[in-house]
C-alpha cells in the first residue's frame, strides 16, 4: 500500500487495458437501475463548478465527495453531510463500491484520468468541458466510453437547451441555403495569460493538497500569487491560462460557442487548422488574444427529420474562424454598427448562400441580420425533441435510468473536443497544420504532434 492508502493496482490497470486493448465491458458489471430508483453519485471536484454540478444532481443520493481543497469544498461538504469525504479520487473510487455515477468537475488536466478510472470501474460519468486536456486524450476517452458501455455526458450545457435546436431548425430548413463560412468569438480570457513561470515558492496552505492538485501534470512548486499582481498564480481559477493545467480561452468557451456550428453543420474533423494571429503566447501560457482558422471538407448531412431540407445531401466545404481576447470578426455587409451580433461579447454568425444568421453563446436568440430580414421569414415549428428544463444533468440521470445516451455523450463530445483543442495545437505550433484524423497525425509538421499529447507524471498514467 502507498502512503495515501490506495493499492498499486489502481495505478496499473490503465496500462494493462492500454496494452491489451480496451475491454468491451467494465471491470465491475453495471448495476441495473429502475426509473424510480435513486442513483448513487460521487463528485470529483466539490468546489466552484463542481459545487453547481453536485447541486444539480441533488435529486439522487450524493454518497461521496472528493476535493483537494477543503476550503473550496466546504459548502458542498456542509450541504451533503452524509457523503463520504476524500481528497484522492483514486482512493474514493477503489473504496466506494456502490457508486453508480461520477461527476468530474476538476481543472482540465485531471478530467481524463478521473473519468477513465471511473469508466473502467463501471461508473457512468459526467465530465465538465473541455472533455479532456489534449487531443489524444479526447480520442482515447471516446473509444473507452463505447467499449465500457457506460452513459456519458460532457458539461457543455447549451447542448441540452432549446436555443441550439432552434438554430439547427432554422438552418436545416434551408432558410439561408448552404453555409460556407462561420465566425465565432468570445471575450475570454478573463484570467491571466501570456505570462511566464514564476521563480521561488510559497508554503502550501494546510487546506490544500498541492501534489494531488497537480495530479498528472509535471511537478512544480506552489506559488500563491502571480508576481506583481494580486491574482492567484495557479489555483483555484487561474490554472486555465497555463498549458500544463488548462486549455485557455478555447478550452473554456470553445465547447460552448462552437457547439451550435458543430451540430448544425455536422462539422466533424477539419482538414487544416491555422493560427492567423495571436498576441502574448509563451511556452508556459496561452496567448492574450488569438484568431484561428479551421477548414472543413465537404461531408454528408446525417440528421433525419421530415422537415430537414439537407438530409442525405453533401454539405459544401466550410471555413470557421475563432476570435478571442478582444479580436472580433468583420461586420457583415449591410449590418448597421448599431445592430448587435450574437450576444455582444460572445456569439457567432453563419454566412449562407442567401443570408446571414447570428446566434448567442448557446444558440440562443437566433435571428437573421440585418434585422429587417426577419420580417420576411417564418421560423419553422419545433421538430427536434426538447430536453425538459434544458438541464444536461437531468438529461444524463434520465439516460442512465432509461439505458440510452444523452445528447452530449462522448461519441459527440469527444470529436467536438478534438476539433476545439486542435486550435491550441495550431497556436503553439505557429504554422498552418494539415490534419489526419484517422492516424492522429500532422503530415506537414510532425514536430507539432508533441502538442497532441503529453506523458503524465509517474503514478497517473491510465
Amino acid at each position: 500500500m502507498s502512503k495515501r492508502g490506495f493499492s498499486r493496482r489502481v495505478f496499473l490497470f490503465g496500462s494493462v487495458v492500454l496494452a491489451a486493448g480496451c475491454k468491451t465491458t467494465p471491470r465491475r458489471a453495471l448495476r441495473r437501475i429502475s426509473p424510480n430508483e435513486k442513483l448513487n453519485i460521487a463528485g470529483i471536484g466539490a468546489g466552484g463548478k463542481g459545487r453547481g454540478d453536485i447541486r444539480n444532481c441533488a435529486s439522487e443520493n450524493i454518497v461521496a465527495l472528493c476535493d483537494v481543497d477543503d476550503n473550496r469544498a466546504a459548502e458542498s461538504f456542509k450541504t451533503f453531510p452524509n457523503a463520504k469525504r476524500y481528497r484522492d479520487y483514486r482512493q474514493m473510487l477503489e473504496k466506494e463500491r456502490d457508486i453508480d455515477a461520477v461527476l468530474v468537475s476538476t481543472p482540465d488536466h485531471s478530467h481524463f484520468p478521473a473519468a477513465m478510472i471511473a469508466m473502467e470501474l463501471g461508473k457512468h460519468v459526467f465530465v465538465q468541458k473541455p472533455l479532456t486536456h489534449s487531443v489524444y486524450e479526447a480520442r482515447r476517452i471516446t473509444e473507452a466510453a463505447r467499449k465500457y458501455q457506460v452513459v456519458t455526458q460532457m458539461g457543455n450545457q447549451g447542448h441540452a437547451g432549446d436555443g441550439v435546436r432552434e438554430l439547427c431548425e432554422l438552418l436545416w430548413t434551408n432558410t439561408i441555403g448552404f453555409v460556407r463560412e462561420v465566425h465565432i468569438w468570445t471575450d475570454r480570457p478573463l484570467w491571466l495569460q501570456g505570462g511566464t513561470r514564476p521563480k521561488g515558492s510559497d508554503p502550501v496552505p494546510d487546506y490544500l493538497d498541492w501534489d494531488l492538485w497537480l495530479g498528472p501534470a509535471p511537478k512544480r512548486p506552489y506559488v500563491s500569487k502571480y508576481p506583481g499582481t494580486d491574482k492567484d498564480c495557479y489555483c483555484p481559477w487561474v490554472w486555465r491560462g497555463w498549458w500544463d493545467f488548462g486549455c485557455g480561452a478555447l478550452g473554456d468557451m470553445g465547447c460552448h460557442i462552437m457547439d451550435p456550428a458543430n451540430w448544425a453543420l455536422q462539422l466533424g474533423s477539419p482538414t487544416s487548422v491555422e493560427c492567423v494571429k495571436q498576441e502574448g503566447m509563451t511556452d508556459e501560457m496561452g496567448p492574450t488574444k488569438s484568431i484561428i482558422k479551421y477548414e472543413f471538407p465537404a461531408r454528408k448531412f446525417r440528421e433525419n427529420f421530415p422537415q430537414v431540407a439537407w438530409y442525405g445531401k453533401t454539405l459544401p466545404p466550410v471555413t470557421v474562424y475563432w476570435y478571442d481576447g478582444g479580436y472580433m470578426p468583420p461586420r457583415p455587409n449591410g449590418v448597421p454598427e448599431t445592430e448587435q451580433l450574437g450576444e455582444g461579447a460572445n456569439g457567432s454568425y453563419f454566412v449562407g448562400e442567401s443570408g446571414i444568421v447570428t446566434t448567442g453563446c448557446y444558440g440562443n436568440d437566433t435571428r437573421l441580420v440585418p434585422a429587417t430580414q426577419n420580417a420576411q421569414i417564418k421560423k419553422p415549428d419545433p421538430f427536434i425533441p426538447r430536453i425538459p428544463g434544458g438541464s444536461p444533468h437531468a438529461e444524463w440521470i434520465a439516460a442512465i435510468k432509461e439505458g440510452r445516451q444523452p445528447g452530449s455523450n462522448f461519441n459527440y463530445a469527444g470529436p467536438l473536443t478534438e476539433m476545439v483543442l486542435l486550435g491550441n495545437v495550431a497556436v503553439r505550433a505557429g504554422v498552418k497544420l494539415e490534419w489526419d484524423p484517422v492516424a492522429l497525425r500532422i503530415p506537414n509538421c510532425p514536430d507539432a504532434e508533441r502538442f497532441l499529447r503529453r506523458e503524465p507524471r509517474r503514478g497517473w498514467r491510465v
